[in-house]
């Protein structure tokens, strides 16, 4: 019998003899400071039950979008690829355009832009990242969000700018889970999960609480937050392996997720674990 599928919506690969992940520094993160390779990814997944996923970008360099767009060519796992390209580019529309032709070009699902990065908290709306985001929807891509609970009053008004680009929130905006805080986080997050054109990624809560302390219980108020304001049908899970590593398993990620979600109806849930991504991200591929 063919499994259901199980699709892991965030994750992460890199090779350190390839390019470097400058963000992986001091004696926390020291776990990471190794080679996450497909081999590994496809080793955890599918142990896991997971039969399709979307790979994220984690640097802001043009090389390793096509990188991955090759890797997903050749892969039976990877069904998506959300890469990065300069947005403030003059020519994005064409570098997108050039994008979808490469092999595994039609696994190119959304960009990313680290967000979280910028100093200043309304990057979004600045006139040449807002014209690099309509080439994005023009592409018919989908962008993911890496915000900080700051940078979300920016997101709602990027989305309301932007009704024609659908904005995915990754690791719903990155709550303060440690402090066990709910506002001003969810204040935040509530308007801009209104609109029809967001959607949201259970994923980055582990690593957003105390690594080596967290419950299911303490993450339960900021799952129930987003599942309650975006519907289970624009809610979806990730992983955010290999960096959940800092703080569980694989395995833990997923079993916690089925957790936080088992008081959805089954059709739900099948959103939650399935559909929403396969949706959202125009999954292609045998597992999506």
């Amino acid at each position: 019998m063919t499994p259901p599928p199980l699709v892991d919506a965030h994750h992460h690969l890199w090779d350190l003899a390839v390019r470097d992940q400058d963000w992986i520094t001091g004696d926390e993160l020291a776990p990471l400071r190794r080679d996450f390779t497909h081999a590994d990814l496809e080793a955890e997944a599918r142990a896991a039950g997971v039969t399709a996923t979307v790979l994220v970008q984690t640097v802001t360099v043009p090389e390793e979008t096509p990188e991955f767009l090759a890797l997903a060519h050749r892969s039976d796992l990877i069904a998506g690829v959300v890469g990065w390209t300069d947005l403030t580019a003059p020519g994005v529309a064409d570098t997108l355009a050039g994008l979808r032709e490469l092999p595994g070009g039609d696994r190119l699902t959304g960009i990313r832009h680290q967000v979280q990065g910028e100093p200043d908290p309304e990057w979004l709306l600045r006139p040449d990242v807002l014209r690099g985001l309509a080439a994005v929807a023009a592409a018919g891509l989908v962008y993911d969000l890496v915000v900080q609970p700051h940078q979300l009053p920016a997101a709602y008004k990027a989305a309301v700018l932007l009704p024609e680009l659908t904005f995915v929130l990754d690791h719903l905006g990155k709550p303060p889970i440690a402090s066990g805080e709910l506002r001003p986080w969810a204040d935040a997050v509530r308007p801009l999960a209104t609109l029809p054109n967001t959607a949201c990624k259970l994923s980055g809560m582990v690593t957003e609480a105390t690594w080596d302390s967290w419950t299911a219980a303490g993450l339960r108020p900021y799952a129930d937050t987003v599942i309650e304001a975006f519907g289970p049908d624009r809610v979806m899970f990730g992983s955010d392996w290999p960096v959940c590593r800092l703080a569980a398993s694989y395995a833990e990620v997923l079993d916690t997720a089925r957790t936080l979600t088992a008081d959805l109806a089954p059709a739900e849930r099948d959103e939650v674990f399935s559909g929403t991504a396969t949706r959202v991200y125009g999954l292609r591929g045998p597992g999506a």
